[in-house]
């Protein structure tokens, strides 16, 4: 449930402070400064008639300060205070006597004194929007030459710097120097967190050194908008110091004297615009455009009740990424899209977009990774009217924290975890449930969450997406593992670590409530250029939110590249053909039984010792190097290689990453082949519990599990632990032990055989020794199950296979271990030869009489007095090749 705080309720009670026969009405908020402190007016009625009250409010203190009354009802739209809360300006808002239906707005100064505050007309009056904000300094008590200062902004005239003359004896306008700021322009919004004024201007485009000296003539007038930032300081002069070309087609060049009086944050606008500039001061700058358009041109005008469908859109400039998301949702009616008022807010390392009765928006704008992970969710609030929801963040009020205009209600705005599981397990889109896994994972850090939703997915595995959804967990799980155990010295190489499973840049469609809603991006182009370079500065390299956002561009523009999984498949493709366990030698590895950099070491081992028992197979190999440990070492030197060259890379300039050191790299990609490792053996514990096996009640394990399986239960499963292994082969995630032969059991008990035959093929199923024995023990001996065993017995490497022909008890094996012993002699292979022991007859062994003839020796004696010709008879073994010539002239496959 969305917390609201009543702010109207509390104001009402500081405001009377028991006052009886009292009313305090009409609230209106007109400001908020930089320390949090909102300034109110409010209508007071009582026996004695109506006055306007001017008051500041500390909602951290709950505290209300009366700081000036007016005798009579004043409309004040807009008001702010000093530092020393000596000085105020505000701004009333009346009709025009000579033009029906406008207003003029008219300036004052305040001064406030303990005994009767002093007003200052400023003598300005224009039916253009005006406002005033004081600039705030953080010693004024310690610094006595800092006077105080303010901007008069002026809709399409100008914005205007007053200070106040440090001699000054008498409060009034002439005590105040005025400076134009800047002429014409069409918005203007201030910053008070960082004191910066944002303002768009018409300004001609920048000359081409390569368009020659012949300018196109149909440029020559052209002008485009233009977003710049003023930025101001304590004690030194303003300097500009962004410059951005905007493209705002649906800006309109009309007259529109219609204008919201935004206080909070202030903003000067007509009502063809409505932007936003979010900043945080980690270095997040974003530019929110919220607009409407009809699709079908040309377009119509449309009345305030028309159900004509517009399209409601908006864009996010998001500077720190040099990227553009738009956001398209057609098919509203003209007379809801009007009064729809989307919120911006920054949500931790996200933006929260909310369109009230429309949806919920994160977008991924963290300076960790790329945008690329978006979540669409339902509404919030859905107690609040869409006429009556018009809210704006508010600073230092609240992480949370944002105000309805409309009703003066606190809402503490978060999305809950249980929407985004609701969400989740909704017929949502793919890309919508990896952005929730991938934000649960990386952002939150809410792993049983993660947990939770890919165990409700078991219920469906054949869904096409249930494999990419096993990725993301794997890669996602990797990261943040790695994230939360890596060392502060090698934070830098963090950012080349594979992060998600999804494109960036990729367009996306999710459907709520019956509307689609689409997303895109586009990419910005050299948004460094846009910005004033730290050595530019008035004090060079002063750290600020500008100098983070320069260094963070230069940093995206010299180009660091994650680490692509998809490199360490490439190798495996071609390993992976030459690999043989039997012929291979122990590998060593970080993750080698011995090693200094053992698994135990970068991992919980609380964890691993509750999880020992957990899978439902026996987490040991009879190969002497297992193919875990072939994955893990080609990771290991792909990722080392890759994180070598890029750290070598971006260590020259002094904006970029420090130097890293080779055990840096060492420590990082160690690190992060073991949480491999690790969240590969965790998602497989989770999928084979939330299919069949659960530890605590099953007994058996291996072969015997999967024999005592009833065949739904089996398929399960097998279906499960299928998508599994894709999704860890296509991102080149190592299996744990065990799990290649109890998955090709699992296959050969569930599969018909033909199919099964297709998956070894395929090198999806591997017959390793253990699971050999079984199989070959499993099948029987009649025709169909001897050429079974045959063409299995064939697909294999050689020692394996004649490690199986020996143990099989039938004469096809005897015959085929006798052709190899004579090939093998025929063709000069030396070396002393094992001793087969045959099949175990009752009858006597023949010897060399077999196939006795009174006129020449038999065929066989002929044929090994060619094999003693060959090789010495202690390499020879006679009982197998006679015990194999007897067996042959046997009709044994009836």
């Amino acid at each position: 449930m969305v917390s609201v705080d009543d702010l109207v309720g509390k104001l009402c009670l500081l405001a009377l402070n028991n006052k009886e026969k009292v009313e305090a009405k009409e609230w209106r908020l007109l400001g908020q400064e930089q320390d949090g402190s909102l300034l109110f007016a409010w209508l007071e009625s009582g026996e004695e008639g109506d006055c306007t009250n001017l008051g500041l409010f500390s909602y951290a203190d709950n505290s209300l300060k009366m700081l000036h009354t007016f005798e009579e009802p004043t409309n004040v739209v807009q008001a702010s205070i000093n530092f020393d809360r000596t000085i105020m300006g505000f701004v009333t808002k009346n009709p025009d006597e000579d033009n029906e239906g406008c207003f003029v707005y008219t300036p004052t100064l305040l001064k406030l004194t303990d005994s009767e505050n002093v007003l200052c007309p400023m003598h300005i009056e224009r039916s253009k929007q005006i406002m005033i904000q004081f600039l705030h300094k953080k010693h004024s008590v310690l610094n006595e030459k800092q006077t105080d200062k303010f901007l008069l902004l002026i809709h399409e005239e100008c914005v205007l710097q007053y200070k106040l003359k440090p001699l000054a004896k008498e409060f009034n306008i002439e005590s105040f120097l005025a400076e134009s700021l800047l002429r014409v322009f069409i918005w203007a919004q201030w910053d008070a967190v960082h004191q910066t004024l944002y303002y768009i201007h018409y300004r001609k485009p920048i000359k081409s050194l390569v368009e020659g000296d012949d300018p196109d003539p149909t440029t020559l007038h052209k002008v485009s908008p233009t977003l710049s930032g003023l930025q101001f300081h304590e004690d030194l002069p303003h300097e500009s110091v962004l410059n951005i070309p905007l493209n705002l087609p649906h800006l309109t060049t009309t007259v529109c004297n219609l204008y919201e009086d935004d206080t909070v944050p202030l903003r000067i606008h007509n009502c063809s615009l409505d932007l936003m500039v979010l900043t945080d001061s980690s270095g997040i700058v974003c530019i929110c455009h919220h607009y409407l358009y009809q699709p079908v041109q040309p377009a119509k005008n449309l009345e305030d009740d028309d159900d004509s469908p517009v399209h409601f859109a908006y864009s996010v400039t998001v500077l720190h990424q040099s990227c553009v998301l738009h956001c398209v949702i057609p098919g509203i009616p003209w007379k809801e899209a009007k009064t729809i008022r989307p919120l911006f807010k920054l949500y931790d390392d996200h933006m929260m977009v909310f369109i009230p009765g429309v949806c919920t928006q994160l977008l991924d704008i963290s300076m960790i990774h790329e945008p690329s992970n978006h979540i669409t969710t339902h509404p919030l609030l859905p107690e609040y009217e869409i006429s009556k929801t018009c809210l704006t963040p508010l600073i230092k009020c609240g992480k949370y924290s944002v105000l309805n205009l409309t009703t003066l209600d606190v809402i503490d705005l978060h999305v809950p975890t249980t929407q985004l599981i609701e969400t989740f397990k909704s017929e949502t889109t793919l890309d919508n449930k990896l952005a929730i896994l991938h934000y649960l994972l990386v952002h939150q850090g809410e792993m049983d969450v993660a947990i939770e939703l890919i165990s409700s997915q078991v219920e469906k595995p054949v869904s096409l997406g249930f494999p990419q959804m096993l990725k993301e967990f794997l890669l996602g799980s990797a990261y943040a593992s790695v994230q939360r155990n890596l060392p502060c010295d090698a934070s830098q190489l963090i950012n080349l670590l594979p992060v998600s499973s999804q494109p960036v840049g990729c367009d996306v469609e999710t459907e709520i409530n019956g509307k689609i809603v689409s997303l895109s991006q586009d990419a910005l182009w050299n948004a460094s250029m846009m910005l004033l370079s730290p050595q530019q500065r008035i004090v060079p390299y002063r750290v600020d939110l500008w100098v983070k956002l320069w260094e963070i561009l230069v940093k995206n523009t010299k180009g660091k590249q994650r680490f692509k999984p998809s490199q360490v498949v490439e190798k495996l493709l071609v390993s992976l053909v030459c690999y043989q366990p039997e012929a291979l030698s122990r590998s060593s590895t970080p993750m080698s039984p011995g090693s200094s950099l053992s698994l135990s070491t970068t991992a919980d081992l609380s964890t691993m010792k509750s999880q020992s028992d957990a899978l439902p197979f026996y987490e040991t190999e009879s190969c002497t190097a297992s193919k875990q440990e072939h994955i893990i070492s080609v990771n290991l030197r792909e990722l080392s290689m890759h994180l070598l060259k890029q750290s070598t890379e971006n260590k020259m300039s002094r904006f970029q990453w420090q130097s890293q050191t080779p055990m840096h790299v060492h420590a990082v990609a160690t690190r992060y082949i073991a949480a491999q490792l690790e969240q590969s053996r965790l998602l497989c514990q989770i999928l084979c519990k939330a299919a069949t096996y659960d530890a605590r009640y099953e007994h058996d394990k291996g072969f015997v599990f999967i024999d005592q399986l009833p065949e739904e239960k089996r398929y399960i499963l097998y279906v499960v632990l299928e998508r599994y292994y894709l999704a860890a082969e296509a991102i080149a995630f190592p299996l744990p032990l065990g799990f290649t032969s109890f998955f090709t059991f699992l296959g050969y008990r569930t599969l018909r055989f033909n199919i099964f035959l297709q998956y070894v093929l395929r090198h999806v199923f591997e017959l390793q020794i253990d699971v050999m024995k079984i199989i070959m023990a499993d099948i029987d001996d009649s025709k169909i199950g001897i050429q079974r065993k045959l063409k299995l017995l064939s697909l294999l490497p050689r020692s394996r296979a004649k490690r199986l022909m020996n143990q099989w008890n039938h004469p096809i094996s005897l015959m085929l271990r006798a052709r190899e012993h004579a090939m093998n002699i025929l063709s000069g292979v030396e070396g002393q030869n094992s001793r087969g022991q045959g099949l175990q007859k009752s009858k006597n062994q023949l010897g060399l009489a077999a196939f006795p003839s009174a006129d020449r020796l038999s065929p066989l004696d002929t044929f090994l007095d060619l094999l003693t010709a060959k090789a010495s008879l202690a390499d020879l073994d006679f009982g197998l090749l006679i015990e194999a010539t007897v067996t042959s002239t046997e009709d044994f496959l009836d």
